[in-house]
């Protein structure tokens, strides 16, 4: 059992959560571009593969870096964008990224 601070669940929490447009907190990127956010689930998965990130890199806990890392793999498929982000050849990809900068600039 690896502990986790609870920033770096917050961290976790609003990658998720932001990822949805129908929340009114949600960059405007995320409401101009997506269809569908991730659910609940996948800030779980972002912590729970940032331990094991952070395990295999021999620390105890994970660090901002951890959940970084593993964001892709964890959201790209979560998130459906919508027929705007196909038309400007946004892939979800880039969404995922700017989505990490923004909640990054809103927490570290």
């Amino acid at each position: 059992h690896l502990p986790v601070s609870d920033v770096i669940v917050d961290f976790a929490v609003k990658l998720s959560t932001f990822s949805r447009p129908e929340n009114s907190n949600s960059p405007e990127f995320i409401q101009k571009w997506v269809n569908w956010g991730a659910g609940p689930r996948a800030s779980q998965y972002l912590v729970l593969a940032a331990k094991a990130n952070a395990l295999l890199n021999g620390r105890l806990t994970p660090i901002f870096d951890d959940v970084k890392k593993v964001v892709q793999p964890i959201l790209r498929h979560r998130i459906i964008l919508n027929f705007s982000a196909e038309a400007e050849g946004i892939s979800v990809e880039n969404v995922v990224d700017q989505l990490v900068n923004e909640v990054s600039k809103k927490i570290i």
